[in-house]
């Protein structure tokens, strides 16, 4: 089917027309939500009609000679990595402490809801190389395979203990309105969406620290690799930051494999590239609650 990315509104299957009255339906209303995604994605200029907009969309999402994994990647450079990159990936490239405890305290609340999603992909699937992909994926990022290999959650908490906050406070700190936000609709989305859907909204997400992604045109990296080396930050940050470096590769590309394979088996790929660019554009503002809490760190020190 094909999908709204804006509302969740379904449409048959390439009915471009049907989606294209939709989102012209909405804009002549004002409706804020579909300006903006037409805005971001289609076109910043009205359309002469639903026909011309109806054309835009289709092109938007066809895929011609790539496949869905490289539409997938090259829309999250689009939206991260191109002309005008993240504010917080500008942020992270030589990192102040605030920044990173930023990081922390928000990403803390992120990747206990990465659990609660993934778990969803499990309950609802029944192929066993997704249920095993899932199970990998949730002891990496949250459970770990012993003291030789702590999770990411371990090493964040680890990050966070380096630069000055104990573990009690950092646990007992609560989310942003905005990331707070972000999880409550990732777990609806999670809840209500297929398993093929779920997984390409929350592992599309992995690419953030896919250093692969310059050789697709993006324009930097998660952070400046060289701050992995020297003193610039805690040993913890290093191993923290070095994890998701060398990890979310293989993660990603393998996740996205996956996608592939059975959204072009059930059908689903273009509720599946919808689905994907509500979660970045959840993604985006979540970001942004991460610098949100570190100038609020900043601004407490300074008093």
């Amino acid at each position: 089917m094909t999908k709204c990315s804006s509302c969740g509104e379904t449409f048959s299957r390439g009915d471009w027309d049907s989606l294209a009255r939709h989102y012209y339906d909405s804009a002549s209303k004002s409706d804020v939500s579909h300006v903006m995604w037409l805005n971001r994605y289609i076109t910043k200029e009205k359309t002469r009609d639903e026909k011309e907009l109806a054309e835009l969309l289709e092109r938007y999402f066809r895929l011609d000679n790539l496949s869905l994994e490289k539409w997938i990647r090259l829309k999250f450079i689009e939206r991260f990595y191109g002309a005008r990159p993240h504010p917080f990936v500008v942020a992270l490239q030589q990192p102040t402490k605030e920044t990173l405890l930023g990081y922390v305290l928000e990403h803390q609340h992120f990747l206990r809801q990465w659990v609660r999603s993934c778990s969803y992909i499990m309950a609802k699937t029944d192929r066993v190389d997704v249920t095993l992909y899932e199970l990998d994926n949730i002891n990496t990022e949250f459970g770990g395979f012993g003291p030789e290999r702590p999770s990411h959650y371990e090493l964040l908490l680890r990050m966070g203990e380096s630069l000055g906050l104990n573990r009690k406070e950092i646990l007992s700190t609560e989310p942003l309105p905005d990331t707070r936000y972000c999880l409550g609709a990732w777990d609806e989305l999670a809840a209500r969406e297929h398993w093929v859907e779920t997984m390409a909204a929350m592992h599309g997400l992995e690419l953030i620290a896919d250093r692969t992604l310059t050789e697709d045109g993006a324009v930097m990296h998660y952070f400046d690799p060289s701050i992995l080396r020297g003193d610039k930050v805690t040993e913890a940050t290093k191993n923290f930051l070095r994890e998701g470096y060398e990890a979310d590769v293989g993660h990603s590309k393998e996740a996205l494999e996956l996608v592939e394979k059975y959204s072009s088996e059930l059908g689903m790929i273009e509720n599946v590239q919808a689905t994907f660019l509500k979660s970045i554009d959840l993604f985006h503002t979540y970001l942004l609650a991460r610098l949100q809490r570190a100038e609020m760190l900043t601004k407490a020190t300074t008093r």
